[in-house]
């Protein structure tokens, strides 16, 4: 799973590519479509596609003389699950913060009431 996840990142992370994940995700698009939202060269643009598709981020079918364009849900799904197990540390970590803090600020309390 983590070299998936990681292939899919490193496709992800050029910006262009990012932009074409992006528009994907509104749904289904050409690549005409993709070319005139993001204003990017078709030859460009199918270059970036075929970069995604090999890293299972994009599916593409054939409809008449169209290639038509999807995110791929499963790839997809995976890297919103390792993004999630990271907010889950994080979330966590901040919750231990809280309580450090709480416990932190206790004693200050006692003492201003008292003082």
């Amino acid at each position: 799973m983590v070299n998936g996840v990681q292939q899919r990142l490193t496709a992800i992370s050029e910006p262009n590519r990012f932009r074409i994940v992006e528009l994907l995700r509104d749904g289904p698009q050409s690549v005409g479509g993709i070319v005139d939202a993001l204003g990017l060269g078709q030859p460009q643009v199918s270059r970036h596609l075929r970069l995604l598709a090999e890293a299972g981020v994009v599916e593409v079918s054939k409809r008449a003389q169209q290639r038509i364009y999807r995110l791929h849900p499963e790839s997809i799904r995976e890297l919103s699950d390792w993004v999630q197990g990271f907010a889950a540390l994080w979330s966590a970590r901040m919750d231990r913060l809280g309580s450090f803090l709480e416990d932190d600020r206790a004693p200050d309390e006692t003492n201003q009431q008292g003082g």
